[in-house]
């Protein structure tokens, strides 16, 4: 049976920023009760009394408040080391049955050169690439006849360091993407492993993009 209090849950739930907000005690309840009170009419079928509406995004917003920032600002605030990497290429590509072979060869060339960035990740029908802008000319003459179907110059990498409970932790790479999202920066490319990820975004916003990862720390 549908009650006003899983109708608003619902709700609050389906709008991401919205949700972040109210878990911030940042909205005016009231409010924000009386715009969302035709939706719930509609979903119980019924009247609902706007002080009620009020009442569940009271209690919801205090239970948010402890799942939302208590357990992910304690992740947070013990991220390790932020490392930044300028001058980057990201090159996407059709998956082929010749590609592996050249992700080796590619390795083979670039081995010998500890400067040099490179990463690699597979989908099921694309596969990416991202090097210093400095090997460019290498990955453009060794993958000249994979089809390439994007390629994006002057990127950089923040590479960050996560505690061992990010993992048992929900929301906390939700967080930190919001918050770049917050800021109206676009990631280009995100490379994960268990306990650290790295976010590419163009040049012209790693400043911005580097404090948004240096301030989560001081929550």
């Amino acid at each position: 049976m549908k009650t006003i209090s899983s109708v608003v849950e619902h709700y609050i739930k389906t709008k991401p920023f919205l949700l972040s907000a109210l878990s911030q005690g940042i909205i005016n309840l009231t409010s924000l009760a009386r715009n969302m009170m035709p939706e719930l009419e509609l979903e119980l079928g019924k009247d609902v009394k706007q002080g009620a509406v009020v009442m569940s995004l009271k209690r919801l917003s205090e239970d948010l408040d402890f799942r939302l920032n208590h357990k992910i600002v304690k992740v947070l605030k013990s991220i390790g080391e932020i490392t930044v990497r300028s001058s980057l290429t990201d090159y996407t590509f059709v998956v082929s049955d010749t590609m592996l072979n050249k992700h080796v060869e590619l390795i083979n060339r670039i081995t010998a050169n500890p400067e040099v960035f490179y990463t690699s990740s597979r989908g099921v029908n694309e596969t990416s690439i991202v090097v210093s802008s400095s090997v460019n000319d290498i990955v453009d003459t060794l993958f000249a006849d994979e089809k390439m179907v994007e390629r994006t110059d002057n990127l950089a990498s923040i590479t960050i360091k996560l505690p061992k409970d990010n993992i048992s932790t929900p929301g906390v790479y939700y967080y930190i993407f919001q918050r770049l999202a917050w800021e109206g920066i676009i990631v280009n490319e995100v490379i994960s492993t268990s306990y650290e990820f790295t976010i590419l975004v163009s040049e012209e916003e790693i400043d911005l993009a580097f404090k948004v990862m240096k301030d989560l720390k001081n929550l």
